[in-house]
């Protein structure tokens, strides 16, 4: 059973010519029942935000601590 979360940077972050700003939530749905959604190197954050946003996730060195994580289910 999957779960879905929506994933809320908590502020404007600027690393290796990347932009992260507070306006790019994303809603995720994992493969897992998991209550994090970080949980397998997040695999589904790092694909919704290169996806909607051209947003490179890695290479913004992000981590769980630049976002708010609400479950929807």
């Amino acid at each position: 059973m999957s779960k879905v979360f929506r994933i809320t940077p908590k502020r404007v972050k600027r690393t290796n010519g990347t932009l992260l700003t507070p306006d790019m939530v994303i809603t995720v749905t994992t493969l897992q029942h998991t209550n994090n959604p970080f949980y397998n190197g997040a695999k589904e954050i790092k694909e919704a935000y290169l996806r909607l946003f051209r947003f490179d996730y890695q290479r913004a060195n992000c981590n769980k601590n630049d976002f708010e994580v609400e479950q929807l289910d």
